[in-house]
């Protein structure tokens, strides 16, 4: 085999991705949608999952709050009835959670961070292992961590706890996991262009009483290569860990993020 052709994905992989019909979810069900992969989506947004079954006919989907053990359990019945199984997991369903001083923050506000973040990545996985142990293609779950998952984040303390929290998670299952040949990493987004990352900036922005344009300004600051990342290179690095040319690469949290000095 020549090298070049490990970079690329295997083909009918049955990938099922959480929080997959918007941002960085759905970019990567669109990458691995086109290396002809199998893909299933679950979103808690019924319009949006519509959307993408229309948009990339043979993809599959459907409505779960990732936050309920009854709904998980409900769509990765669903989801793997479909595929016929499962090679790929990419637990990536997340909220950015409040945004103020810890002495602020309201008990529901924390906890549905923690439950939608966190508690969900649990709830997926319990369903999904037991179909990755009986796959023959390189198994591989992909935990969706955060560079505030290796980085202090002031004003973002439920948000940080929860991505450093899927750290241990992952490193903990690798170990688990890998003398059933089941590879888990982790990748840790930076700064993502979009509208999330707007309105993330907003929010720190009014809680630190200056304007946006200031405060994107800082966030570019703390970044070694001054630019933000796009969701685009995200996918990518999902599609690389899900290569032939990944198959020793286990246990790793992964940035994607210019460098991030600090937050």
């Amino acid at each position: 085999m020549k090298i070049i052709d490990l970079l690329k994905p295997v083909a009918q992989l049955k990938v099922v991705i959480t929080g997959g019909a918007a941002g960085i979810g759905a970019v990567i069900a669109q990458a691995f949608h086109e290396v002809q992969a199998r893909v299933y989506i679950c979103d808690i947004d019924a319009q949006a999952v519509e959307r993408m079954k229309l948009e990339f006919p043979g993809m599959q989907g459907g409505v779960a709050d990732v936050a309920s053990t009854v709904q998980v359990d409900r769509m990765m019945e669903e989801a793997t009835a479909l595929l016929g199984g499962l090679d790929v997991l990419v637990n990536n369903a997340g909220i950015a959670g409040p945004t103020g001083n810890i002495e602020t923050l309201a008990p529901h506000e924390w906890e549905a961070t923690i439950a939608t973040n966190l508690n969900s990545q649990y709830y997926v996985l319990r369903k999904a292992i037991p179909f990755l142990r009986q796959s023959t293609l390189d198994p591989h779950i992909i935990a969706m961590s955060s560079v505030a998952g290796r980085l202090g984040y002031p004003f973002r303390t439920p948000y940080a706890s929860t991505k450093w929290a899927i750290i241990g998670l992952m490193k903990s299952l690798a170990s688990e996991l890998g003398p059933d040949n089941i590879r888990v990493n982790a990748i840790l987004p930076g700064v993502v262009a979009g509208e999330r990352m707007n309105r993330v900036i907003d929010a720190r922005a009014q809680t630190l009483g200056i304007a946006f344009d200031a405060m994107r300004d800082r966030y570019l600051e703390k970044i070694s290569l001054r630019r933000m990342v796009t969701m685009e290179e995200v996918a990518a690095m999902a599609l690389f860990l899900s290569s032939r040319a990944a198959a020793n690469i286990s246990g790793q949290a992964i940035s994607v993020d210019g460098n991030v000095e600090y937050l």
